[in-house]
């Protein structure tokens, strides 16, 4: 597959030949939602709690009379019906986490590279290494590639100076190749890679974890 490579200040570009693994039909797609849905469940800390009537501090006395008030028979002032009661089939603390077996994660990389790459959202660059590892000249650097939405640059590794040059431009992420996932492929606009990294990705791609 053909993807455009820029120079290192991108103001040059040119096509090459890598070896993106292919997909025919709809092989894969449901392992990438999946993937995604995992992703995202197991950011979730799942800390929400509300308390019950029984957790509730106090009510332990009836607020009133069974009879005589005039008022509907109460036994606690800590009932769900009650302001300030516990509360219903409300949230408890559980564990959102989703397991994903390794096939099906490189399955699922592979096919979001694939579909990301088809589309044109993938530009390799030569290198990241600006001319001056100032912000600004970063963001023109950027900007030649994608004038707009969310960027993420991927590197193996990045340099201190580019990652400091990135790190405070708004719209711009920056990943590692080895520790990109499927999650990553699917939440950008644009994804930018450098020609180590290609390299990286392509071989987990075919084969390497995910």
């Amino acid at each position: 597959m053909k993807l455009k490579v820029y120079s290192s200040d991108a103001t040059k570009s040119s096509e090459q030949e890598f070896a993106v693994p292919t997909f025919e039909g709809t092989k894969g797609l449901q392992a990438v939602k999946e993937v995604v849905v995992a992703h995202r469940a197991n950011a979730r800390q799942g800390t929400r709690s509300t308390k019950t009537r029984g957790e509730v501090r106090g009510g332990g006395k009836k607020p009133h009379a069974q009879k005589g008030s005039g008022r509907a028979r109460a036994g606690s002032s800590r009932s769900p019906l009650w302001s300030g009661g516990g509360v219903v089939f409300g949230p408890k603390p559980r564990d959102f986490s989703k397991k994903i077996n390794n096939k099906v994660k490189t399955l699922a990389f592979s096919r979001a590279l694939f579909d990301r790459a088809v589309a044109g959202e993938v530009e390799v660059i030569e290198s990241f290494s600006p001319a001056q590892p100032k912000t600004k000249v970063m963001s023109e650097l950027v900007n030649r590639i994608a004038p707009k939405g969310k960027v993420l640059l991927v590197d193996a590794p990045f340099s201190a100076e580019a990652s400091r040059a990135a790190r405070n431009i708004n719209r711009v992420s920056l990943q590692s190749a080895n520790k990109l996932n499927t999650l990553d492929l699917v939440a950008y606009t644009k994804i930018v890679v450098s020609s180590k990294a290609i390299e990286t990705i392509i071989a987990r791609a075919t084969g390497g974890q995910s």
